[in-house]
């Protein structure tokens, strides 16, 4: 019970650095859709870009964080003292921070020196400024991934969120500068002296361009563990980390398609600037889903060190069990909360984007059933048969995109929405189905069903109200809300009320 409040307390730590992040972030939304009119297909630009260097980044990784974690962890249960451990855990790292460090500098090279074929192949030969900016954006991504992950293990959750934060505070700060004041600032001659710099055609560019600024600011804030280079190159222990991280690698390629691939490969099928206008829609729409995004990371990064670092306890499958059940409670309670108010939340986005609200709740969906299917992978993991994740996730994918290539055609992004539900679903049936025989885990079926059947209702009687006024939409919609939240309640009750007890609210 103590390691699950440990789990709790650092979900709270990572949660609000990942939710209030995101949220603040969600203010560069409004200030994008207002500013770059839906006509130009800008937002479709950002769109597109982003899910490549998501992709890329994966690449980058090579699924080496989740190996730090787990030979790290092996390291320090084997060792003979502490301290012993400690400085085997530091050497842990630092060959995986210089492996992927590598990998990067390398990439970040074979870019530049190609890159205007590169940029004219994926279709930005005007501007090959964009993929040269992201790839530096993407390569110190990468390298910090393994700085972060560096700050989980150790369990300092408080330092990782200042960093996370920092980088939010700086990406706003200054594209408020750039979009607000540096266009007031241009029209007045007085400060051309200062402005000089500044060509409102090119905001786009300057998203970018302030990501870069704001990644290599942050990473400022490592240079204590940088230190931990010293302990130099394993390469045995190299060996050994790449045999376990490949699948690793595989199964991280196809399980970011299954979120990316819909945005990149839309602008082939649908191309020119009505594909980028399209996906610059559904790009913006999205943005109101990633609430459930938001729940998954912060989960993810407290779960992760957690389940290695308790794999071989014996109630460690009760525990996973257990976690499985909240985590889905907690999602589909972000679910229905979102839907309940999408007539209000449809703000946050220019109007010229609204025909896209109508994919929110199904990329939700596909949101849940991702981290459904993160919280499924672990029965593969810590019996280190990970390509078993690179299958299941290589068979979603696929039909991820076969979703996408037969039906984007005939009903554009909405084939992008289903898709996701379509091959997250597959890997999800894949992975439970398998891990039955291979390792099972005892899952609360009934209480899981249960409850996303009555999240399910409720929502379908929101759909029932469209019609409807406003108001009247808002006011059901809160009262079934309210029922799911005293239904999870009176369910949940044997570990809700101690809690409540402790404040004093029941006796």
């Amino acid at each position: 019970m103590s390691s699950l409040k440990k789990l709790f307390s650092d979900s709270v730590i990572y949660g609000l650095s990942s939710i209030v992040g995101k949220f603040l972030n969600y203010l560069l939304v409004p200030l994008y859709t207002y500013k770059i009119a839906v006509a130009s297909g800008g937002y479709g630009v950002i769109t597109n870009i982003y899910a490549y260097t998501a992709l890329l980044q994966v690449i980058l990784t090579f699924g080496m964080e989740t190996t730090f974690f787990y030979f790290a962890s092996k390291v320090r249960r084997e060792a003979a003292s502490p301290e012993e451990g400690k400085r085997a855990a530091q050497r842990v790292f630092s060959t995986s921070l210089i492996a992927v460090g590598t990998v990067s500098a390398l990439f970040v090279a074979v870019v530049l020196l190609f890159l205007g074929p590169l940029a004219t192949s994926l279709g930005y030969g005007a501007h090959p400024e964009f993929v040269r900016v992201m790839a530096c954006v993407v390569a110190i991504d990468a390298f910090q991934a393994i700085l972060f992950a560096l700050l989980r293990f150790q369990g300092r959750a408080w330092k990782f969120a200042f960093l996370k934060l920092a980088f939010i505070f700086c990406n706003i700060g200054l594209n408020l500068f750039v979009f607000l004041l540096a266009p007031v600032l241009a029209a007045d001659p007085a400060y051309d002296w200062l402005m000089g710099w500044y060509d409102p055609s090119r905001q786009v560019g300057y998203v970018f361009q302030v990501n870069l600024i704001c990644t290599a600011t942050v990473t400022l804030g490592f240079l204590p563990e940088l230190r931990l280079l010293r302990h130099g190159l394993d390469f045995p222990m190299l060996k050994s980390m790449l045999r376990y991280t490949w699948p690793l690698l595989l199964l991280g390629i196809v399980g970011i398609l299954n979120q990316v691939a819909d945005k990149i490969c839309y602008r082939f099928i649908v191309p020119g600037p009505e594909g980028e206008v399209q996906l610059g829609i559904y790009g913006a729409c999205v943005k109101i889903a990633m609430i459930m995004a938001m729940i998954t990371q912060a989960f993810r990064y407290a779960y992760e060190p957690f389940v290695f670092s308790n794999g071989k306890d014996a109630k460690s499958k009760e525990s996973q069990a257990l976690v499985m059940k909240y985590f889905l409670i907690f999602t589909l309670l972000a679910f229905l909360a979102v839907t309940s108010y999408l007539d209000l939340l449809k703000y946050v986005i220019d109007d010229g984007y609204w025909e896209g609200l109508r994919a929110v709740p199904i990329v939700m969906f596909a949101e849940i059933l991702m981290g459904v299917y993160f919280n499924l992978s672990f029965w593969y993991k810590l019996i280190e048969q990970t390509w078993w994740g690179a299958i299941f996730s290589f068979v979603g994918c696929v039909v991820l995109l076969a979703v996408n290539i037969i039906f984007v055609p005939r009903i554009g992004y909405m084939a992008c929405a289903w898709g996701g539900v379509a091959g997250y679903g597959t890997c999800v049936l894949l992975s439970y189905l398998v891990g039955r025989k291979r390792n099972p885990v005892p899952y609360p079926l009934k209480a899981i069903g249960g409850y996303t059947l009555l999240a399910i209702a409720l929502y379908g009687l929101s759909l029932l109200l469209q019609p409807c006024s406003t108001a009247l939409r808002l006011v059901v919609n809160t009262l079934g809300l309210l029922l799911y939240i005293a239904v999870v309640l009176w369910n949940e009750r044997a570990l809700v009320t101690p809690v409540l007890r402790k404040l004093h609210l029941v006796r």
